[in-house]
């Protein structure tokens, strides 16, 4: 059969083999996070919920053998289709030679953490979930904005996508995303709506990037959430009294004065190249442990050796006196509380990139 080797299947007590041929004879590799959806009434749904209006353009990541792409080609303008299995892009060019689709259809082989994408207005999209952080923010980082993604993602990353202040599992994944999009959860899809089924359950997830982007320094709001995050439900008042964190903002302000003084006061703040993709963390794909506290590249050590503070920790801490930041907790703050006190710190000359 057309796409790729042979896989001759054992006979199975849960009944016939899928008479669907554009799955037939192709072998999926979970490793490579190939599960292809094979409930219909699933992909409508998708299709529906992603209100795709007739003059779109839709991206398609990891088509496999197309039969989510089949329902997008009828429902917008064009669908632009990023495969890096050769045997699937085998698979669906062969599917729709020949028909009113061929035309409307670009497919594109490759990885997409690395292709340059095109033009698009939504996306539509049953991924690898290894590549869900990374994937979610080279998305956000597009430019000219699209209107929305409707992507599947393992159901617990998806969980934290959509979490809010005070929710269990609202973390730095969850920070991050909200502040470039609206993200909206739409179903839940359980394991058996998948050839091969996967391990767990997934959900669906709307992502509407804000229009205008946030005007956020990537670097320095990453390094101030990293170490918000460090210790999640404890306060910020003792987050900022680690030795290694006073360290570390410290060396910055005299780095920044001295770079001041040279460049006659200008800002270490700037804007002018704004790339949030950085801001995807493969990590979290692999492991959906909790964001709990355990940073490996910060040692935690509460209290001071020396006795008497320093001035630059009182300088810190001063900052955290407004609004009661110091008593507050990362796992309770909204964006905007986490905004404005970012902006406190850089006011106050203490900058985290």
């Amino acid at each position: 059969m057309a796409g790729g080797k042979i896989r001759k299947e054992k006979p199975s007590s849960r009944g016939a083999p899928s008479s669907n041929h554009y799955q037939g004879g192709i072998s999926f590799h979970k490793s490579k996070g190939q599960h292809i959806l094979k409930n219909p009434l699933l992909v409508d749904s998708i299709v529906q919920k992603s209100g795709i209006q007739s003059t779109d353009v839709v991206l398609e990541i990891g088509p496999g053998t197309g039969n989510l792409t089949k329902k997008l080609l009828e429902a917008g303008k064009m669908v632009v289709a990023i495969e890096i299995d050769p045997r699937m892009v085998l698979e669906l060019q062969r599917r729709f030679q020949g028909t009113p689709f061929s035309n409307r259809l670009k497919v594109i082989q490759g990885d997409v953490l690395k292709t340059d994408l095109p033009y698009f207005d939504i996306c539509v999209a049953n991924i690898p979930y290894q590549i869900s952080s990374p994937l979610t923010f080279k998305l956000l980082n597009h430019q000219p904005s699209f209107r929305c993604a409707i992507i599947m993602f393992q159901r617990e990353f998806a969980m934290r996508l959509v979490a809010q202040p005070g929710d269990t599992l609202y973390c730095r994944l969850s920070v991050n995303t909200q502040l470039y999009a609206r993200v909206s959860h739409l179903l839940k899809v359980g394991k058996n709506n998948f050839r091969p089924p996967p391990k767990v359950d997934s959900s669906v997830v709307r992502i509407e990037p804000r229009k205008p982007r946030p005007q956020v320094n990537p670097k320095e709001w990453d390094g101030f959430i990293r170490i918000c995050f460090i210790r999640k439900n404890k306060t910020l008042g003792s987050i900022f009294r680690i030795k290694n964190v006073l360290s570390m903002l410290e060396k910055n302000y005299k780095t920044l004065q001295a770079l001041q003084q040279l460049q006659n006061g200008s800002s270490g703040s700037t804007n002018a190249e704004i790339d949030i993709s950085a801001l995807g963390d493969s990590k979290e794909d692999q492991s959906m442990d909790m964001d709990d506290g355990t940073d490996d590249e910060m040692e935690v050590e509460d209290g001071d050796a020396d006795g008497e503070a320093s001035e630059f920790k009182q300088k810190v801490l001063a900052v955290l006196k407004e609004r009661d930041y110091s008593e507050k907790r990362s796992s309770k703050l909204s964006q905007e509380e986490f905004l404005h006190l970012l902006s406190q710190f850089n006011m106050a000359g203490i900058h985290f990139s």
